[in-house]
């Protein structure tokens, strides 16, 4: 009797490995997941922005070339067939091209073109590309980029943004 009770008590310590070491595999695998998880929907959201950041950065430069040749930036329709052309164009969403509001007294800080599609990232919160006047190509969070278009937005601009 003692020994069929030994033989119990083995059986059930084997068990108990057992249901321990699958235990630990399931949450082994269960973890790995999902950081590899996490890892590709990071790696997307960097490719992603990083396409959408080279379409803006040759925009920039055709519309510098554009400037130098010419005097003065590209009209819209201009930079619209361009864009058609630029590689990552679709990454970058809407685009707001401002050049009818700018004239000569602009100064180089001033936002030439920006998306209207935020590049989401959940190490770097939501972010908008941003085109400056001198080629300049910048990510820059919702409220900082509406403080700098507050300053720089003629009220016509807003007006017609609103209509749109």
């Amino acid at each position: 009797m003692l020994v069929e009770e030994e033989k119990r008590v083995s059986s059930i310590e084997d068990m108990n490995r057992q249901q321990k070491s699958l235990l630990i595999n399931f949450i082994a695998v269960t973890v790995i997941t999902a950081v590899v998880i996490v890892a590709m929907v990071n790696l997307r959201n960097w490719v992603n922005r990083s396409e959408a950041r080279r379409a803006m950065e040759h925009l920039g430069k055709v519309v510098l070339q554009y400037r130098s040749e010419h005097g003065s930036v590209p009209p819209e329709s201009y930079v619209n067939n361009i864009r058609e052309n630029l590689e990552g164009n679709v990454r970058l969403g809407k685009l707001h091209y401002r050049a009818r509001w700018l004239d000569f007294d602009s100064t180089k800080d001033e936002i030439l073109a920006y998306t209207e599609h935020a590049h989401r990232s959940w190490l770097f919160g939501d972010k908008f590309i941003v085109l400056r006047l001198d080629g300049r190509v910048e990510w820059m969070e919702r409220q900082q980029l509406q403080d700098i278009l507050a300053r720089q937005q003629s009220p016509m601009e807003i007006q017609t943004l609103q209509k749109e």
